[in-house]
């Protein structure tokens, strides 16, 4: 009985030990940025990558786990890597973005990201985030289970799915060309799939559709992202049905669906079962797209092709929504999840709030000879450049900077930024009516770096409010260092009867969430983790053009709910 019991106490012992291991357990990696040159449609192009690969690594680790990236930036840009949906509680040194919580790490030199990963599981990803280099320069970032066992079914197997855009030219060119000329960007020319796409696009017979081989009754998980710069995407795998079972990293409540929609910066995990008869099925990603004339209409193509399927097997189209289907994609996909409560990480929607936002956003206008005073005609409308704003103030980090805006908040810095950030627009209007959309009296927006100041653990509210400015577009929000409950999206202008519309139940997590052309989109958070971060649009034009801002988030009460101090080789501006 006694050797029972010490064996029995042995293998607890064990398990804590063999528990504590894997809570501590530590990823490494090296990230190589460097030119290459890839062949995609019978012709050669070169383009930024990590390692040489497109999509980049992928990085795996188990929540509870601690990640370091050793980066050697061999390319010829500046640039950061931003771990797009990682919380980063009380790490914000190594969240990424440029000038805000680091400067670039320069070319021919090196840094060295390290911070855990914890309350969360799922898919996010990791992408740069310096100018336009993210459309190459990244890869998917899987947070497992600590215990090893998810809420569901365990799938047969797990593939990343990254759904991405390729450029004719350089994207940094892209970049460089559209700030000289104030005009809008040069569009994409295909979409991919695991950076692959279908060659008959362009008159090529090189075949480089990305293929996924399956077993018949088997069940694989689909680790979805959209890397694409600027569109949402649809996706489909003809004739079969997908289990949507997490989000943005956020388990939710199973939803089945035959079609997937998915926002620049959003990730989606989902349950597929190859259990139609033998054969190919074509996977399909197309764009949709609303306020825009001029947009990539291409599609991308892979393939599903189950074991022992004929070569001669013909793969079977799906049907494939409108492009600018809006109707289809919010009541058949965005407003329907929600989360699985009382999941791994479940945060129930908390009821107090302490800080109301009303921020507008929406495209803008700004003086031609503002940034060229020699050539008073840019390629924006009424011959001024395209700008952008929230609240109708256009985000811009200040000229020749000499630190990032969270050393400014470490070290009480008070020339960089200011905290004023308004909490309404000044002007009032018909946010939605598009006979304003040219209204000059609205149009222009000052440049400024204004933060909100919050108070730590303090609730906050935002509605975003799409304005039809210039004609407007779809914009889907990115809020760094948090995920928040999406409360409700609608159309038109939003209005307090809208309250009753809040869903403080089960509300879908996110980290990015779309607010549709001519309509709102109300979230709510915790203040919960200290720093400066990065609110902004996921379309990578947008960014440069302002539309962005900053929250600030107070230190917490002791030193361990507060920024620690900044890393030794952190980069210098």
């Amino acid at each position: 009985m006694k050797l029972f019991s010490f064996s029995l106490a042995c293998v607890f012992v064990f398990a804590l030990l063999a528990s504590s291991l894997a809570s501590a357990a530590i990823v490494e990696h090296i990230f190589k940025v460097q030119n290459t040159t890839i062949k995609r449609f019978c012709k050669e192009q070169v383009i930024v990558t990590v390692n040489g690969l497109f999509p980049g690594p992928t990085i795996n680790v188990h929540e509870g786990g601690t990640v370091i990236v050793h980066v050697l930036n061999e390319g010829p840009y500046d640039i950061t890597l931003h771990w797009h949906g990682v919380l980063q509680l009380f790490s914000p040194w190594a969240d990424g973005p440029e000038y805000i919580t680091q400067c670039t790490i320069r070319p021919r030199s090196k840094y060295t990201y390290k911070f855990n990963v914890t309350q969360q599981e799922g898919t996010v990803w990791w992408h740069a985030h310096a100018s336009y280099l993210r459309a190459t320069v990244h890869g998917a970032f899987i947070i497992k289970p600590r215990s090893g066992r998810f809420p569901f079914p365990k799938p047969y197997k797990q593939i990343p799915l990254i759904l991405g855009d390729l450029y004719n030219s350089r994207v940094e060119d892209i970049t460089t060309e559209a700030q000289a000329s104030g005009g809008g960007p040069n569009i994409s020319y295909a979409f991919t799939i695991n950076g692959l796409t279908s060659g008959h696009l362009m008159n090529c017979t090189e075949n480089e559709t990305f293929k996924m081989k399956v077993k018949q009754g088997k069940t694989y998980m689909l680790r979805m992202i959209n890397a694409a710069l600027n569109y949402d995407l649809f996706f489909k795998i003809a004739n079969h049905n997908f289990t949507v079972v997490a989000v943005d990293a956020s388990y939710t409540d199973h939803y089945v669906s035959d079609l997937i929609v998915i926002a620049p910066g959003q990730s989606a995990d989902v349950l597929f079962t190859a259990n139609q008869p033998t054969g190919s099925y074509y996977m399909v990603a197309s764009p949709y797209v609303v306020g825009l004339e001029d947009f990539d209409a291409n599609v991308a193509r892979g393939t599903v092709i189950y074991e022992n399927a004929p070569p001669s097997s013909k793969p079977i189209m799906p049907v494939l929504p409108p492009f600018n289907d809006t109707d289809t994609a919010y009541t058949k996909f965005y407003n329907v999840i929600t989360s699985k409560v009382r999941a791994p990480h479940w945060v129930p929607v908390p009821r107090k709030v302490d800080e109301h936002m009303f921020i507008t956003i929406g495209f803008n206008l700004e003086l031609c000879d503002s940034k060229n005073p020699n050539n008073a005609t840019c390629k924006g409308p009424n011959g001024h450049r395209f700008s952008a704003s929230m609240n109708n103030e256009s985000f811009s980090v200040p000229a020749g900077v000499k630190l990032s805006l969270l050393e400014a908040f470490y070290k009480n810095k008070s020339s960089v930024y200011t905290r004023d950030f308004p909490d309404k627009p000044p002007v009032l209007f018909d946010f939605t009516n598009l006979n304003d959309a040219n209204n000059t009296n609205l149009l222009f927006a000052p440049k400024s770096t204004r933060a909100k100041k919050l108070r730590f653990n303090s609730t906050v509210e935002v509605v975003f409010q799409n304005t039809a400015l210039l004609g407007g577009q779809n914009h889907p929000m990115h809020i760094h260092g948090y995920s928040f409950h999406v409360l409700a999206q609608g159309f038109g202008n939003f209005n307090r009867k809208d309250r009753a519309k809040f869903n403080l139940v089960n509300p879908q997590l996110r980290n990015t969430v779309g607010v549709p052309m001519g309509g709102w989109t109300v979230i709510r958070f915790q203040a919960n983790n200290p720093g400066v971060w990065l609110v902004h649009c996921h379309m990578e034009d947008h960014v440069p053009w302002g539309l962005a801002m900053i929250f600030e988030v107070e230190n917490g009460p002791t030193p361990l709910t507060s920024v620690p101090p900044p890393p030794a080789d952190l980069p210098k501006c």
